[in-house]
């Protein structure tokens, strides 16, 4: 709602969490957990878990660290916002009713926007910073934004296909106030924040790319790892179980490359598969076949593998233009906990050049069905669960579900061609890559 909204970066907001974390936890202790059954037992131990986690990542010296950099170019409400507003985001739009609740929150934004300002400014104060390579990429998701008048916005989007349940000339009325608020308030609010980037943050942004470089940034890396694993590994331990598994993986890439008969050596065979046109889509329409024929494959193997499926389903669709220069290969939208609104599995078809044929399967599988759109949507719809555990996530269980997800494609036979095959290798070869190259950015100052 635009007051929840409203309350966003603010020391309100964070002393009013900390407060609620401590109830609860206070609260939980008033239940005897001897007599919860296991399950119950289990959510009781995550319930007391995660408060306590949430409660030390809003500790002062935290916040100090967190709070100041509001957005990133991987995730902030400068992106998300838009996300969230438009059609197929997680707001109705069924009446007029909806549409005026949902333009008092997009009138409300622009404060958000602001409040970020500040936010920045803090962390220009007291020395931490984003890197200016993330400054230089927030900068340019702005002028996607700022490249479209108002009427033309993303923010505008709900407005293209209205519910016949509005009469026409209501539907005019809605127009122009949306329209007036995007140009009024929202694309002003968003050239404010790219002027303050471009002008004062970029300047005082840190060169370094390393978030160890960063004042109190080591510390904070391994409360990160901890956050995300759930366990207390050493940077130096994850950089070295990462050069293990590219090791492993490469011999297992050796035995693909020998099936496609390639006779020369393994860079040169990634090389092969860089500059081959056969391994690239020639169009969008090409790439969204490709998902299109791997869904139906796996649709047809779902009863053999899975005894409860989700309600809703998934809707396979391409990243929004303004999205897909700063998106992954592929990523994953919760449908409703009613299966009204589906799932959506987002493919980018920004520089097609730089997308693979071969990582389709794998892809769809992580991030689709079975990936992402069970887990999650499983979860929604189980009732017997506590609401925490129903809209909660955990990195490493979500993430965990998925490359499993992943390894199923063994099973249903989808690997059998090689193409395939060596698509679900280099993407497990990304992940081990990741952990050898993210621990030498952030911890050995690469």
């Amino acid at each position: 709602n635009p007051q929840a909204l409203q309350r966003l970066f603010s020391d309100e907001l964070a002393a009013a969490q900390r407060a609620e974390l401590r109830r609860e936890l206070i609260a939980i202790t008033r239940i005897d957990r001897t007599r919860l059954s296991p399950e119950r037992q289990l959510s009781y131990d995550a319930f007391q878990q995660q408060n306590r986690e949430a409660l030390g990542w809003l500790a002062p010296d935290i916040v100090a660290l967190t709070q100041v950099r509001p957005f990133n170019h991987f995730g902030g409400l400068h992106e998300d916002f838009p996300a969230l507003i438009g059609p197929g985001g997680s707001l109705p739009y069924r009446d007029e009713r909806d549409y005026r609740r949902n333009l008092a929150l997009l009138r409300t934004f622009p404060v958000v926007l602001d409040r970020a300002i500040a936010r920045f400014r803090q962390g220009m104060a007291s020395d931490v910073v984003e890197t200016r390579l993330t400054t230089v990429n927030m900068i340019a998701q702005l002028d996607e934004v700022l490249a479209r008048r108002a009427a033309d916005s993303v923010f505008t989007a709900p407005l293209v296909e209205m519910p016949e349940a509005i009469p026409p000339a209501r539907q005019a009325l809605i127009r122009a106030d949306w329209v007036d608020v995007v140009g009024q308030e929202i694309l002003p609010a968003y050239r404010r924040l790219r002027r303050f980037l471009a002008e004062d943050y970029l300047p005082a942004a840190r060169t370094e790319p390393g978030i160890s470089a960063m004042k109190g940034g080591a510390g904070l890396y391994r409360r990160l790892i901890q956050r995300h694993t759930t366990l207390p590994l050493e940077p130096a331990a994850i950089h070295a179980l990462g050069l293990r598994e590219v090791a492993r993986i490469q011999g297992e890439m050796e035995q693909v490359k020998a099936q496609f008969g390639f006779d020369g050596t393994l860079p040169a065979f990634f090389n092969h598969i860089r500059t081959d046109q056969r391994f690239h889509p020639r169009t969008a329409e090409e790439l969204a076949d490709g998902y299109a024929g791997v869904a139906q494959a796996v649709d047809a193997q779902l009863p053999r593998l899975f005894d409860r499926l989700p309600r809703g389903r998934l809707t396979i669709a391409p990243y929004p233009a303004y999205r897909g220069r700063f998106e992954a290969g592929g990523s994953y939208s919760l449908g409703s906990p009613d299966g009204r609104r589906p799932g959506m599995f987002y493919f980018n078809t920004y520089d097609l050049q730089s997308r693979f044929l071969s990582g389709v399967t794998t892809l769809y599988l992580h991030e689709g069905i079975p990936g992402h759109h069970f887990q999650t949507s499983l979860a929604e719809q189980d009732l017997t669960l506590p609401d925490f555990q129903r809209f909660g996530d955990n990195a490493a269980y979500v993430e965990g579900w998925a490359l499993y997800a992943e390894t199923l494609g063994y099973e249903m036979g989808l690997y059998s061609d090689p193409l395939q095959h060596w698509g679900t290798l280099d993407d497990e070869m990304l992940r081990a890559m990741r952990l050898v190259v993210d621990t030498g950015i952030h911890a050995q100052g690469w």
